[in-house]
């Protein structure tokens, strides 16, 4: 395994070589390879942070060489490698102050601005979620929430996958209790209204996609509800829509649209879920919620759990 010190004369061996000499014009692209192939050493003896740091010096080779490719390539390369040079660091439990994330956020910032400058949104897009996605599991959904926006902006012309990525948005809310409010079943509301117009504008003759926007618009009008009988937001400051949306599923009442099966279970469950409520039922609210736990999604049964626990003890804290 090679030492610190070898490193760093490896290192400075190849910058040297970028050094403007007289009547000497310096080999950028061998120098870019040599700090690939450092790189690449580094990675395989676990010396995560300097493997970034390699893949960083062959980036701004890569730039020099107007090689936006290839810089983005190393860009993203060093990001990852500062990624999990702090999860590393986390599970050791070392004390810092998430300086490897931190580079690990500007590089994935500067990787997503070569793509876009490149013409090329679904890559621009794809690192927005994978910075969402890690930020999301370090537990901070809050920070996440910003990617995964712009992620969805990127995907306008891939409508499944920026409804998914807004789907992202509306659970890293529901993560950092941003649901105080009607945003974010607002946000539920705007994914399964986009439903109808990204069908339309991405046609829908083929089944299996069709089945994947059924499966959003059901989550999205599963979560709608349980936030509303989280929230139970007054009479005065309840949406006709959200109105509309509670008393269907109260009287049943379903439209010719709601015909599927995951909506017509779901009516029965909130009808009960709502007598059960009513009555301060706390024995049949536990039994409803164990069987509706395997039919619903994790964030969905984080919601039911909070709205039996304000049922069954009013006088808690809230939200």
């Amino acid at each position: 395994m090679a030492a610190e010190g070898d490193f760093l004369l490896r290192y400075r061996a190849v910058t040297n070589k970028l050094k403007k000499r007289f009547l000497r014009k310096p080999n950028v692209a061998e120098a870019s390879e040599q700090f690939g192939q450092l790189a690449k050493e580094l990675k395989q003896q676990d010396c995560l942070q300097y493997a970034a740091f390699c893949s960083l010096a062959m980036a701004r080779c890569e730039q020099t060489l107007f090689n936006g490719p290839g810089e983005a390539l190393a860009l993203t390369e060093a990001a990852r490698l500062f990624l999990l040079s702090e999860r590393e660091s986390r599970s050791l439990r070392v004390p810092g102050f998430d300086e490897h994330l931190q580079a690990a956020l500007n590089c994935y910032s500067f990787a997503i601005k070569v793509y876009i400058e490149m013409n090329q949104p679904v890559m621009a897009a794809s690192l927005s979620l994978e910075l969402g996605n890690a930020l999301k599991e370090m537990n901070r959904p809050g920070e996440a929430i910003v990617h995964f926006q712009r992620a969805a902006e990127l995907q306008s012309q891939a409508p499944i996958e920026s409804l998914l990525s807004l789907g992202e948005v509306a659970s890293c809310k529901i993560l950092t209790r941003g649901y105080s409010g009607v945003h974010t079943v607002g946000l539920f509301s705007s994914l399964k209204h986009l439903f109808p117009c990204s069908a339309q504008s991405f046609c829908l003759s083929s089944f299996s996609r069709t089945g994947v926007f059924l499966d959003v618009v059901a989550r999205c009008e599963i979560s709608r509800v349980l936030l509303l009988m989280l929230l139970e937001p007054p009479p005065q400051k309840l949406l006709p829509e959200h109105a509309q949306t509670l008393e269907r599923y109260a009287w049943e009442s379903f439209d010719s649209h709601s015909q599927v099966s995951i909506f017509l279970l779901m009516g029965c469950c909130v009808t009960l879920l709502q007598m059960a409520c009513q009555e301060k039922d706390t024995e049949s609210l536990k039994s409803l919620q164990t069987e509706l736990w395997p039919l619903l999604s994790a964030e969905q049964n984080h919601l039911l759990h909070l709205v039996v626990q304000e049922r069954i003890t009013p006088s808690g804290q809230g939200i």
